[in-house]
């Protein structure tokens, strides 16, 4: 009796240390499988995704979190796709980097977390009204938009005898149009005439550039995802017929323009990779979670492109990298 009482203790603590051992493996960290949909390759957008990925292996440790990254090769279609793939793996968590990725996304799901990086005006691209800078549903993020009347005021800084601004942007992008729109009514405010130049897709752009070109004394360019595919194109019409070009960011401006107030894609990344942090650990809930932006825009130029144009910088401006 004696020895079955025994071995029936030591069944008993087995059992128990058993169960410890699966309840203490339950605390450790889980592994997150984050899906990660990139609109188009480009230095902006790379930047972002890197910064992103960073900020997640720091936070939960590069063991705990596997990245299934997807390129749509500026395609919305393919947006939607992947997207819908993202969905059907049942991600944790899904980083949108750009303006058609963030919309394909939040079509896809409304319970996946989603946080978009690289987008301008989350109210435009979502299409809420008088939006508050809380969706108040399963999407948030980061917005790479510079104040847009610094932008406005650099073209007049920099170029006051210009008399016709154009502003040259993809049509099929929202955050585009949002941004034309408030430069476009800063610059009439103070009687410079502007003209818009619309392309369609990347097919077009040489077409419209060369229009713009010759109509033109100084282009404006946003932050736009089709123009930042297309710097070497539109480069190669404007800097011959010496027309200076302004940028909405810093990739755009490495490619074609003179001036820019640059933000840094890499920590607007690394900021969506915390948020994204926050939310696995259960630390914040994406419903009431702000939007973020770079508080600290910086003015920056082209020196091999203002040289060749014969354009002097003023003071508080620093080179590109």
């Amino acid at each position: 009796m004696k020895n079955l009482k025994k071995i029936l203790s030591m069944v008993l603590v087995v059992a128990m240390l058993a169960t410890m051992a699966t309840l203490f493996a339950g605390c450790g960290k889980s592994t997150y499988t984050v899906g990660i949909l990139q609109l188009v390759d480009h230095e902006a957008l790379d930047a972002a995704t890197e910064g992103f990925k960073q900020a997640l292996i720091d936070r939960l440790g590069e063991e705990n979190v596997k990245f299934d990254y997807q390129n749509a090769a500026g395609d919305t279609n393919t947006c939607t796709t992947i997207a819908n793939n993202f969905v059907t793996k049942n991600v944790d968590l899904i980083m949108a980097n750009a303006t058609p990725a963030l919309q394909a996304c939040a079509g896809a799901t409304t319970t996946i977390p989603i946080l978009g990086t690289s987008v301008t005006e989350y109210g435009v691209a979502l299409n809420i009204e008088n939006f508050s800078g809380v969706t108040g549903y399963n999407v948030s993020g980061t917005s790479d938009l510079a104040p847009l009347d610094e932008q406005a005021q650099m073209i007049l800084d920099l170029f006051p005898e210009a008399k016709t601004v154009g502003m040259l942007y993809c049509s099929a992008e929202a955050n585009s149009a949002y941004q034309v729109k408030v430069v476009k009514d800063y610059l009439e405010s103070r009687n410079i005439t502007v003209k818009e130049f619309k392309f369609s897709d990347s097919n077009d752009v040489q077409a419209v550039t060369e229009n713009a070109a010759s109509s033109c004394d100084v282009i404006y360019i946003p932050t736009d995802n089709t123009a930042a595919s297309c710097t070497e194109t539109i480069n190669n019409v404007c800097q011959p017929k010496k027309v200076p070009i302004v940028a909405g960011e810093a990739g755009i401006c490495c490619g074609c323009g003179t001036v820019t107030l640059s933000i840094s894609y890499y920590e607007l990344g690394y900021k969506t990779g915390e948020m994204a942090a926050d939310i696995l650990e259960g630390k914040a809930s994406i419903e009431s979670m702000a939007i973020a932006y770079d508080p600290k825009p910086v003015k920056k130029y082209n020196k091999a492109i203002c040289d060749a144009l014969g354009i002097t910088v003023p003071e508080g401006y620093t080179p590109l990298d």
